[in-house]
């Protein structure tokens, strides 16, 4: 069985919108046995929709819309949908209650274009939203499937995963399935990574690796196709187990784990607490570090000390220590762990200072020039980068750079 994915919506073929939901989609349908030949966008057109849902239909057993499901007059879809399959719209007096139940719970007046979102083809299967208004659809065309689902991935995620998926497993015998496992790293290059697994990267199917880098971060993802989870297991584990023995401290997490969650479970762990106190990265690791559940039993304070003042009158940083040296330097940053550290009373403090750029850097002091130190216990690391990129990318790998320094350290 194999499916074909529509992107609907003028907003992506024009760049503003980034589509993210067609490839959760392939990555979902592959799990499952199911390929995905083929993935299309198309803008608010009726008569270039029909166009393509009619294409696919003739190559592919299922066919799956996303967008065009909302209370506007440029969401199209289920219009086309019921043209395209005969029927008329008729109104959905469940979906029409859970639209309005919506608003009310948001103590806001339903919108009167909302009401068109109950008006669904006569005869489909429809998917309630638990998240946003719009349901979703399923119809048997021509011995073919077409499912269409909302665009906002916060509502097509659990749609999918709670209800499509089931009824596309009840629906078809799963002849393979396949796995993944992603194991992440960071402080090495791309290039270095490669070396250490490059003999691995050569694999030929049903298992095989593949190499992908991020801002300061190389994902090694392993995938194997196997009739059986636990043939796709013992696949995925052997190479594994490879790859942990040659990277060894440089990973931090596998499949979605992020560098945050991995400081704070070795910081749970470690029955250790930390402090940061921050000036480039304008509080992003303290943002990153808080994204995390429970943070609160191991994070005690982040100060963003942006000036120089601030920097002598929250953290204790001498004067004549920033005169000397400079506020980007090795001798400022440890000042502000040290600083950071005594103020939360904490195991662990880490100064971040730097030049982000565009503009403020010098010869001496180049944008991208970033000095982070770590404090734990009577231990003091300090380091020194260089990093290239637009101002976000070089907080981003500030922030990177300070929490990998952390998960070490601990």
């Amino acid at each position: 069985m194999n499916a074909e994915i529509i992107s609907i919506g003028t907003e992506l073929l024009l760049g503003r919108i980034i589509d993210t939901d067609a490839p959760y989609l392939s990555r979902k349908l592959a799990e499952i046995g199911i390929d995905v030949y083929h993935r299309h966008t198309v803008g608010d057109n009726p008569e270039r929709l029909t166009a393509l849902i009619e294409t696919a239909l003739e190559r592919s057993d299922i066919v799956i819309t996303v967008g065009g499901l909302g209370p506007t007059v440029d969401d199209i879809t289920i219009e086309t949908i019921a043209n395209l399959i005969d029927t008329r719209l008729v109104l959905n007096k469940t979906v029409l209650k859970d639209v309005r139940e919506y608003f009310k719970i948001r103590r806001v007046k339903c919108p009167a274009g909302s009401k068109r979102q109950a008006y669904l083809p006569e005869g489909v299967k429809w998917i309630r939203n638990r998240v946003g208004t719009a349901p979703g659809l399923v119809a048997k065309y021509k011995g073919k499937l077409i499912v269409c689902l909302p665009g906002p991935p916060r509502e097509l995620e659990p749609m999918f995963d709670l209800d499509v998926i089931p009824y596309l497993k009840r629906l078809h015998k799963i002849k393979w399935l396949l796995k993944s496992c992603t194991i992440k790293t960071t402080g090495l290059a791309e290039a270095q990574v490669n070396y250490m697994v490059k003999d691995l990267l050569k694999l030929n199917p049903p298992t095989t690796v593949g190499i992908y880098a991020k801002l300061r971060e190389v994902d090694l993802v392993i995938m194997s196709k196997a009739k059986t989870h636990r043939q796709a297991d013992r696949s995925i584990e052997k190479i594994k187990r490879t790859i942990q023995k040659r990277l060894g401290g440089h990973i931090f997490g596998y499949d979605d784990e992020t560098l945050e969650e991995a400081v704070g479970k070795a910081l749970i762990k470690k029955r250790k607490t930390l402090a940061v106190a921050e000036s480039c990265t304008g509080g992003l690791v303290s943002h990153r570090i808080t994204n995390v559940s429970g943070s609160s039993d191991y994070f005690l304070m982040g100060v963003v000390a942006y000036a120089n003042a601030a920097k002598t009158a929250m953290l204790g940083v001498s004067p004549s220590l920033i005169e000397k040296y400079g506020a980007v330097s090795r001798q400022v940053a440890l000042a502000m762990a040290e600083g950071v550290q005594g103020a939360a009373c904490s195991d662990i403090g880490v100064g971040i200072t730097g030049i982000a750029g565009p503009t403020g850097g010098t010869k001496a002091k180049p944008v991208g020039l970033v000095y982070m130190a770590c404090v734990v216990g009577k231990k003091r690391i300090v380091r020194e980068l260089r990093f290239k990129g637009s101002r976000e990318d070089i907080k981003f790998q500030a922030s990177q750079l300070a929490l990998d320094v952390v998960r070490r350290s601990v």
